[in-house]
This record gives structure tokens, sequence and C-alpha cells, in this order.
């Protein structure tokens, strides 16, 4: 996702100074994202200044994709707070079968449809919505691999990882990828997630769980 530079406190805005690592991603221009596997490896895309985005580092993605290598080709994806598209975007690249797109900015939202089109994509969705109203109520069928990246020390993931639960947007089997800032340690996850993988780069953990494949 992305670091973001909001105009209030309020849970609906983005604050940049409770966003990770954000003014220290040095690996990318502002406004520029660089696809960094699969099919669109190295094209740049272009993003709205929307409150000063960032794309999630790049050695960031890389770990994070090693850790989903053989998991990514022909899945339903789900990118919540998507910013730049940094890992919907990703993963589409590297073979996942359709990823839907979620952030509550619009022009943020058009900046995506924009790319999909520039990338020829039929296989991205976007939904210009707040992810917690999104999450609400599941009108589709479950997401096999779920992606969080939400604005730091506001409780998104407390929040949210309930709605995911109950709602049960997540396939057993299924992954879901959350960051959050290294200072707090991580939320506590549904009984039917185990963690699979988890690191720290500077002010950001990232972690990787995995759904119980029994999971009703």
């Amino acid at each position: 996702m992305a670091r973001r530079k909001p105009a209030s406190q309020s849970p609906s805005n983005r604050n940049p100074a409770n966003r990770g690592a954000g003014s220290a991603r040095k690996d990318i221009g502002a406004g520029e994202l660089r696809i960094i596997g699969g099919d669109w490896r190295s094209r740049k895309l272009r993003f709205p200044d929307a409150g000063g985005v960032r794309p999630t580092p790049a050695r960031t993605r890389e770990t994070l994709f090693n850790w989903l290598n053989f998991h990514i080709a022909g899945s339903d994806c789900l990118d919540l707070f998507a910013g730049s598209g940094a890992l919907g975007l990703e993963a589409l690249s590297r073979g996942a079968g359709r990823v839907t797109l979620v952030d509550h900015t619009p022009a943020l939202a058009r900046a995506l449809r924009d790319n999909l089109r520039l990338l020829k994509s039929d296989n991205g969705d976007v939904a210009c919505a707040e992810v917690e109203n999104y999450l609400r109520h599941r009108d589709r069928a479950p997401f096999d691999i779920v992606f969080m990246d939400p604005p730091f020390r506001q409780g998104w993931l407390e929040k949210l990882f309930p709605l995911l639960e109950h709602e049960a947007w997540i396939n057993p089997g299924g992954w879901v990828y959350v960051e959050h800032e290294s200072e707090s340690p991580t939320p506590a996850v549904p009984a039917s997630w185990h963690l699979h993988r988890q690191k720290s780069a500077g002010q950001v953990t990232y972690s990787l769980f995995r759904v119980s494949p029994e999971t009703a």
C-alpha cells in the first residue's frame, strides 16, 4: 500500500507521522511506482500525490512475494488501503487471477483504474470505499489472499480482523498479509489464523498469516 498525509486525525484519514517508514522510502520517486517482478517487471506507473502516498518498498514487496511464491498464480486477491496499488498490481504482474483494490480517496481510485487500463489488464477491480464499510457485508466469493497495510496508530487491524473473520472474507487455507508499526506488538488475530512468516524493517513489522484449511 502506501504511507499517507491526512488532512485530519479522524480514522478515515491517513496520518503521515503515524505511518511507519514513509519518510525513509528512498527507492522510488514521489508519485511513481515501479513493478519489480512478473510480466510487468520494471514498468513505471504514476499516481497522484493525494496526501503523500508512497508505495510499499521494493525490498519488502520482494520478500512478501517470495513468501507467496507458490500461491499467487491464479489467486483471487484483495488489496485493502490500496493507495498506489503497489501490492495488488504486483500480484497481478506475478500471475494473480484477479485483484480487487479498495481505497477511499477518489483521485487514487481513478489512478488505479487508469493504470489497469494502461497495463491492458481486465483482471483488476477498483472500489472507492471506506475499508470498514466495504468489509461489513460480503456479497461475493471469499478471497485467497488479503493484503492490509493500513495507517498506523489508528487501531485499524484490531477493527478489521474481526470483520474479515465474521464475514468469512478469506478462503480456508488462504493468506493474510499485514503491516504495522514495530513499536507495537502484532494485534491478536482470529484463532483460525496462524503466523507463517514475520519480519521487521526499521519502524515497520510485516507478517503473513495462513487461515486454517479446516476453517468452516
